[in-house]
């Protein structure tokens, strides 16, 4: 059976579209639903750009409001987001963007980076290629979900780690406990290496999609099976496609119909849920 789901209209007024791709402008979808009623947010605006995307406009800081309002305590928002280079200097928009949402009381929990694999050159000449952006991941009180990837090669896997034989209990006293082994894989950085997404098979008719395996990566960091995860930025619904396959709920929002429409076919794919045999 396949999964075609793409409504064309916003909700009702305190109604919760869950699995469903909305089109419309996201500040006027978003302020019908109901507030704290989403676990996580993963996005990607459009970068300055400048303020225009496909011929629309948005709003940053009725955008900011509004996700704040609908995320509940412990929720996260992760927001990929880079700067325009005008007249031979960074506008800085992003690093403006993530005041504003301490300024409104979220957390900045983490300031991470998403560096581009196999790119070319971007950028000024008159500066080093441009070849990273932020992945800002901002939180309402402490998250309530963490689950940490650990999947970078510890070159010293299986031996003993010396340096934990002993735990310091209290000044002036020391209690010996046993060495622990090296395991084979740690905790990653905060700076995550993928392909473009174009590049990689995951969608063609998009302009800027953001990798499947960026999306997957921070839905499977901050939330639950089950959890909510709503993306108002939504292209062509790549959160929404790897929230699926994550066993999450979904919601997103895309105010150009032609992107819909990619949602939807995408959508449609019969795919097996991420930990799923095959």
């Amino acid at each position: 059976m396949t999964n075609e789901t793409a409504a064309m209209s916003a909700p009702s007024a305190g109604s919760l579209p869950l699995d469903q791709i909305i089109c419309g402008d996201n500040c006027e979808v978003m302020r019908t639903l109901p507030s704290e009623s989403i676990d996580l947010v993963v996005t990607s605006p459009p970068y300055d750009d400048l303020r225009t995307y496909g011929g629309h406009s948005w709003d940053f800081y009725g955008v900011a409001w509004n996700l704040k309002r609908l995320l509940k305590p412990g929720g996260v928002i992760v927001w990929v987001v880079s700067d325009q280079t005008v007249d031979g200097s960074e506008t800085g928009t992003s690093c403006a963007q993530a005041e504003h949402f301490r300024g409104i009381g979220l957390k900045q929990h983490d300031t991470m980076i998403y560096q581009k694999a196999g790119g070319g050159a971007v950028g000024s000449h008159l500066a080093y290629w441009q070849y990273w952006e932020y992945m800002f991941v901002f939180s309402k009180g402490r998250p309530k979900s963490v689950s940490r990837i650990a999947d970078r090669t510890n070159k010293s896997a299986g031996h003993l780690n010396s340096g934990s034989g002993q735990k310091k209990e209290k000044v002036g006293t020391r209690l010996q406990r046993s060495p622990m082994r090296t395991q084979p894989c740690g905790v990653r950085t905060n700076i995550w290496v993928y392909g473009h997404g174009n590049r990689h098979g995951d969608v063609t008719d998009h302009p800027a999609p953001f990798p499947e395996k960026l999306a997957r990566d921070h839905i499977m960091s901050w939330s639950n099976p089950g959890d909510v995860v709503l993306d108002p930025f939504s292209g062509s619904g790549t959160t929404a496609k790897m929230a699926r396959e994550a066993g999450r709920r979904f919601i997103g929002i895309e105010v150009n119909p032609e992107y819909v429409e990619i949602s939807r076919k995408r959508l449609a794919q019969q795919v097996l849920p991420i930990g799923a045999a095959s």
